[in-house]
């Protein structure tokens, strides 16, 4: 059968990793073992691509019970979601290569890397529900070894405080799933929601409660108030390369979540207006100023961009609960924006880390005349973050900004703008002090040396900076397949 290949993108890089994990020889031969993994991650790179071509492709696996199955499509969405994460894991595993010499445990590592991209892809290729779920809590199995990789005592205990609020998160999930399966028309993902205003009427106060409720713990794996502390506990200790996935990816497969239940489950016309929408975009708007702020005051170099995290992926949470076009087209380029942006941060503090030992921002003076050609895409990836025009991050934030107004909501339509240029400012506030005093230190009379960075390091960067920038001079081509996508979801 033809849908069959569907099958591949996800199986090929689980077996990879299965098998990598029990080659001793891999173990032992690092060349042969890196090969093995480019080889791997490149495969899986032109796969999700070639996918790109099957557009509706859909397959039903097998049946779990009645006629719940396990079922996977390929859609607009999937393409957006998967497309990023190949290309994100590819260049994050070339870096993977030398960083992972100075954590060690590299074997490992690399089988949890490939498992975790299978995985991924499942979860995004999902096309009801309970597949989702399913994905979805493998995920956070198959991640958690990335936050322990040290085995120390901290590592134990974020890697327990990352599961309990996940599995928490999905478990009020769980609960409304089975509501759903039990009361609504479908759960398999269709456009626009499976509701029509008859069946919606029939249990209209049930079906908000449950939207809330699984909105809420989706978020959880995107950060969002009150389920957001695990971020800046888990990913300080992680590997650097581990840090960038689980801030630059993980965290929009809460994001994947959300917006599969709104907007392929509910529907935006039966949310829109309600409480539940307002109580989105408190929560989203609380995330982002609470964010900002800790980040701001945080001296901790991996804590300071974990804080970030949690407060530019609220940004896409908050313009997916204005449930207009605008705000969704802001949300769904601030995916990709705030992902290249956010592995560069997280890259350029392990590149500093593997060559300096340094993890506190106060002590990072001069290091831009140190390693020039690191804290040059570090530069561009704040730039962007903050939303400077022509860097990419600039054109998201101005289609949110333009969203939360045409959302309407009452006073909210005016708090959630300010709070946008609050967090912005702060945003300038935690970042661009890091790259003025490494070009231009206070001590101009020191003399810095100048650090030989592996190439597999900076050429990561320099990837991802200059995407970033591209995208932001030429967003249109970008903007207007995005704006066409999200006029079929309302």
């Amino acid at each position: 059968m033809k849908e069959m290949i569907i099958l591949i993108p996800i199986f090929l890089p689980i077996i990879a990793g299965l098998v990598l994990r029990n080659i001793p020889s891999m173990k032992e031969n690092r060349k042969i073992r890196d090969c093995y993994l480019m080889f791997f991650l490149t495969a899986e790179l032109i796969l999700v691509w070639a996918m790109m071509l099957k557009n509706g492709l859909a397959i039903d696996l097998f049946t779990i019970v009645d006629d719940v199955k396990i079922r996977f499509c390929i859609d607009p969405l999937a393409m957006w979601f998967t497309g990023m994460v190949s290309v994100i894991w590819w260049v994050v595993g070339i870096y993977s290569l030398e960083y992972m010499k100075h954590a060690k445990k590299e074997q490992s590592y690399y089988t949890f890397y490939l498992i975790s991209e299978g995985v991924l892809c499942g979860l995004i290729y999902a096309g009801n529900l309970v597949t989702l779920y399913m994905f979805y809590e493998c995920m956070t199995l198959l991640t958690m070894p990335m936050v322990l990789h040290d085995r120390t005592r901290r590592s134990v205990a974020a890697a327990r405080k990352y599961m309990f609020y996940s599995i928490f998160g999905a478990s009020c999930a769980l609960g409304g799933i089975i509501l759903l399966y039990v009361n609504a028309p479908s759960i398999i993902f269709t456009p626009g929601g499976v509701f029509d205003e008859a069946s919606f009427a029939l249990h209209p106060t049930m079906y908000l409660i449950i939207a809330a409720v699984m909105i809420v713990g989706f978020c959880g794996k995107s950060g969002m108030f009150p389920l957001h502390s695990w971020l800046p506990t888990a990913h300080p200790l992680a590997p650097a390369p581990a840090s960038a996935v689980l801030s630059g990816i993980i965290t929009k497969m809460g994001v994947v979540a959300v917006i599969r239940t709104v907007f392929y489950i509910f529907g935006a016309d039966f949310l829109r207006g309600t409480w539940v929408q307002i109580m989105w975009m408190i929560l989203a708007t609380i995330t982002i100023f609470m964010g900002s702020m800790m980040a701001f005051l945080e001296p901790s170099m991996k804590r300071r961009f974990a804080y970030s995290t949690v407060s530019q992926v609220s940004y896409i949470l908050l313009g997916l609960s204005t449930m207009s076009l605008e705000g969704l087209t802001g949300s769904f380029l601030h995916v990709i924006f705030h992902s290249m942006a956010k592995i560069v941060l997280f890259l350029t503090a392990g590149v500093i880390i593997y060559y300096t030992g340094e993890k506190k921002v106060p002590n990072l003076s001069g290091i831009g005349k140190q390693m020039p050609i690191v804290m040059v895409p570090f530069t561009v990836a704040a730039a962007s973050l903050v939303g400077v025009p022509f860097f990419s991050g600039f054109i998201s934030k101005e289609f949110l900004a333009h969203g939360t107004l045409e959302a309407g909501v009452p006073y909210l339509q005016y708090i959630t703008p300010i709070v946008l240029l609050i967090s912005a400012t702060l945003t300038a506030g935690y970042l661009f002090p890091i790259v003025i005093d490494g070009f231009y230190p206070k001590n101009e009379k020191k003399v810095y040396t100048k650090i030989n960075v592996d190439p597999k390091m900076w050429g990561s960067l320099i990837i991802l900076a200059v995407l970033t920038i591209a995208i932001g001079v030429f967003p249109n081509p970008l903007s207007h397949f995005v704006e066409a996508f999200v006029e079929l979801l309302l």
